[in-house]
């Protein structure tokens, strides 16, 4: 008897992944290379594959959430992808730990994470996509985001505060504050697009001078 296997599905990835298709074909160079971090369910790496032509996608997550990210690509990851696309096994990566993927990669990605992991990872992330970055290299980061003190939404706002109630390293990072420790390794804020569901799209781009220290 078949034991069918059940998916992870994320209702916001099904929301906002035409969106951020548009800005991926936008930003990203033909034929990228590109690390997601955080993939989730899979169903980002799986749309991007099937409308980005030439793209190699590696999907990454902790290995907590191995098991159901593994599924989706195994399953969905040969089918109907783009001329020239493919989406790679998925890679264990805590962006906490110094081994990160080897790339590199013309693009890194990563979709509503950074209020998810704790504040101190948020220096690592940046850290680690420096490290694995081509010399133009871009980092793309999809989510909310506050302004200073300032919510660009009440619904951000009371997100904001669900998630510190349910655990106080979580919560809406601060835009600003974000691209200064970016700028500090090298990376440069080339965009900040208004997104659906007050949601942004940060566009960093490595410079000669990204040290990844």
């Amino acid at each position: 008897m078949k034991i069918k296997l059940e998916l992870p599905f994320s209702p916001a990835c099904l929301r906002n992944q035409e969106p951020i298709l548009t800005l991926l074909r936008r930003w990203m160079p033909p034929e990228a290379r590109v690390l997601e971090v955080g993939s989730g369910s899979g169903q980002h790496a799986i749309h991007m594959a099937r409308h980005l032509p030439g793209v190699r996608w590696q999907p990454s997550e902790r290995p907590e959430s191995m098991a159901g990210l593994a599924g989706r690509i195994c399953l969905e990851g040969q089918k109907d992808m783009a001329p020239g696309a493919l989406v790679a096994p998925p890679l264990v990566l805590d962006v906490t730990e110094a081994h990160w993927p080897s790339g590199p990669y013309e693009a890194v990605f990563t979709a509503n994470t950074l209020h998810i992991m704790p504040a101190a990872a948020v220096p690592h992330l940046l850290a680690g996509s420096v490290k694995v970055l081509t010399g133009e290299g871009l980092l793309l980061i999809y989510g909310p985001f506050r302004y200073g003190d300032g919510h660009t939404a009440a619904s951000n706002q009371a997100f904001d505060a669900h998630l510190q109630q349910l655990d106080p390293a979580m919560g809406v990072r601060d835009a600003v504050e974000l691209q200064a420790m970016a700028s500090r390794l090298g990376l440069h804020l080339q965009a900040d697009a208004a997104m659906p569901a007050n949601n942004r799209l940060l566009v960093f781009q490595k410079s000669d001078d990204g040290r990844g220290e």
